[in-house]
């Protein structure tokens, strides 16, 4: 019997009849002979909900009980799941991360999962049980309750895959997989059949909203098969592979945009070593992620230096930056919120020449002006204004002709 874990989020279970709903599929799946192993968002809007009464009672809540808070949504689904589950006969169990034994290290909203102890889960499934988990949280060695961050319950799902060595993981969202770009914006978006780990990092990291980064890098590391499908429909779906040799005629598989965005620039810098390293560090020991950074040639022993951030860290990055910098004696420090970043993607550009002159090209016949660019072997990343975002996401896909079927 192949082992399956089936992965649903927000969306899907949304209210109570889409749990319902996910039960029925989940059964259709027990019927065809796969063991189940499921993993669950909180409802659609539950989050931000938790997140908006800790906000309410204390502008800058205690990270530690905000995790505890937020853990309360994902163990309703699972509750609920399993309860819809064994309503339909099928016997299921849901389990916190705790009584998973998921590990996790003490960075409360963004951990990381160290180990899984996968005892419980296989108990239940060798009693012929579906195993209901609530995704998105852990425990650190104290046994604080943990959050692994936005969408955490993606990287869930792929850490129990692969701890349980499961034959599959499968996504189901409300879209029917990957597409070469947000279908909203691009309407000639067509969706992927098949895409590498490496590709889908760079997307999930770029801007793709279908699955976290750090889940697909889970996927990579353990090399599990991921499947996005939707929770909606029959059919479709993506699957998220170690190599797509067929495809490698194709030299750009993607166009993401990413608004949540900001980029902060120090004046000044006195030009000598280990500055750089000061700046930094106190952006790092706060477990802020920094993107693309940009330094100009010095001058009279100053230069400028250039960096982004999620735009919502950064209002926390530039405080922090800013007081690093006064320490160092550099000039003045600023955060420009109104940036977004456009990328391509493509495992073979790395072996095609002229493609990042054709990015720039079809940019500047649109009067879209580069601030920052950032590059590495299958991807493009340039920071532009905010409000032509979409319009370059649009004219870029065009450029590349991703609406049409790639040659294989």
């Amino acid at each position: 019997m192949p082992l399956v874990v089936k992965k649903f989020g927000g969306t899907s279970v949304g209210n109570i009849e889409r749990i319902r709903e996910v039960a029925r599929l989940i059964a259709r799946a027990r019927d065809k002979g796969e063991r189940i192993v499921v993993v669950v968002s909180a409802m659609a809007g539950e989050t931000d909900r938790l997140l908006k009464l800790a906000y309410q009672v204390s502008p800058s809540p205690v990270e530690r009980e905000v995790d505890l808070l937020l853990s309360s949504g994902e163990i309703v689904s699972s509750a609920l799941v399993a309860i819809a589950l064994n309503d339909l006969g099928y016997p299921a169990e849901s389990f916190t991360g705790r009584q998973v034994g998921i590990v996790t290290d003490s960075a409360y909203t963004r951990a990381r999962i160290r180990r899984i102890n996968t005892t419980r889960i296989l108990q239940a499934l060798d009693e012929g049980k579906i195993a209901v988990v609530a995704g998105f949280q852990g425990i650190d060695e104290q046994e604080n309750v943990t959050t692994l961050g936005r969408g955490g319950s993606d990287t869930t799902a792929v850490a129990l895959a692969a701890a349980l060595e499961a034959d599959i993981c499968e996504i189901y969202t409300d879209v029917d997989g990957v597409y070469t770009s947000d279908p909203n914006v691009v309407s000639q978006a067509r969706r992927i059949s098949k895409i590498s780990y490496d590709e889908m990092l760079e997307m999930a990291s770029l801007g793709a909203k279908v699955l976290q980064t750090r889940s697909v890098e889970v996927a990579k590391i353990y090399e599990v098969p991921l499947l996005v499908k939707s929770t909606f429909k029959e059919g479709g779906g993506t699957l998220v592979v170690k190599e797509v040799p067929e495809l490698e005629k194709v030299v750009v598989s993607g166009v993401t945009y990413d608004k949540n965005q900001a980029r902060i620039t120090v004046t000044q810098v006195p030009d000598r070593p280990g500055i750089a390293a000061h700046l930094f560090g106190k952006v790092s020991d706060a477990n802020i992620v920094v993107d693309m950074i940009v330094q100009n040639v010095g001058e009279h022993g100053l230069t400028d230096i250039s960096f982004t951030v999620s735009r919502t860290d950064g209002k926390k990055a530039f405080s922090l930056v800013k007081a690093a910098a006064e320490s160092i004696g550099a000039g003045e420090v600023k955060l420009d919120e109104n940036i977004a970043k456009v990328s391509i993607v493509g495992a073979a550009m790395q072996s095609h020449a002229g493609v990042a002159t054709k990015m720039f090209a079809t940019l500047a016949r649109e009067n879209i002006n580069i601030i920052m660019i950032s590059t590495s072997e299958i991807k493009i990343s340039c920071v532009v204004e905010e409000k032509y975002a979409e319009l370059a996401t649009r004219v870029l896909h065009e450029a590349f002709e991703l609406d049409r079927e790639p040659e294989v």
